[in-house]
């Protein structure tokens, strides 16, 4: 059934792929974002600063999406401005989390959704979680229709995989001139890398899913 996705970023690592899988499915698309990136062609662009409801009211004015998708959830407030916007009027409201909130070493490989949460090691992974556990509370309270999604460290033609993140372009310069490439942990350490394309197929299928309301998936 085609219904109207908004996505809060979606012209990132991701979120790219997603709106296109979404929108190859026959899902209407719309793209806030505050301006500063293009949105293709074939999606709907909104601006507005989702920091701001005051003028997120004024953008959603003219769109009653049915599902929401928030791939630039970083800090509880902002999700709470969110749950304040959208509580009644969607039927699914989907956080992009991280599978950085599993405890830090992990208590069991493989890793499964109901691993231990608590990666003391960085206030990403903490910041993502408390806003896991506000959104699912909200469930229990009031049946916010959430579902959240932990994806691990995602690659695309916008993103150099790698282990080491943000220093991709520094991987890549020493690739070029023949030089060593850094590792985490001597190689050792078990590591996922998954295609944004990929990741996307799978969040697309849980997309106004009745069934995925109220669970973690990763």
């Amino acid at each position: 059934m085609q219904q109207k996705v908004l996505l809060l970023g979606g012209t990132g690592n991701i979120s790219t792929a997603c709106a296109a899988q979404l929108r190859q499915q026959g899902h209407e698309i719309y793209i806030l974002s505050r301006g500063q990136t293009t949105v293709p062609p074939g999606y709907q662009p909104l601006r507005a600063d989702r920091k701001d409801p005051a003028a997120m009211r004024h953008v959603l004015k003219s769109v009653r999406p049915d599902v929401v998708i928030n791939f630039i959830g970083y800090d509880l407030p902002e999700v709470q401005i969110d749950c304040e916007l959208f509580s009644g009027s969607v039927s699914q409201y989907v956080f992009i989390s991280s599978a950085v909130v599993y405890a830090k070493p992990p208590a069991r490989l493989p890793l499964t959704e109901d691993a231990p949460l608590g990666n003391p090691w960085w206030d990403y992974a903490q910041k993502k979680l408390a806003c896991e556990q506000w959104l699912l509370q909200r469930r229990q309270e009031t049946g916010y229709p959430v579902t959240i999604v932990r994806p691990s460290h995602t690659y695309s033609k916008l993103w150099v995989p790698n282990a080491v993140s943000s220093g991709s372009y520094t991987l890549a310069a020493r690739l070029e001139r023949g030089k060593a490439v850094f590792v985490h942990d001597d190689g050792e350490s078990p590591w996922t890398l998954t295609a944004a394309s990929d990741f996307a197929i799978g969040l697309a299928g849980l997309v106004g899913k009745p069934a995925a309301i109220g669970e973690a998936f990763h």
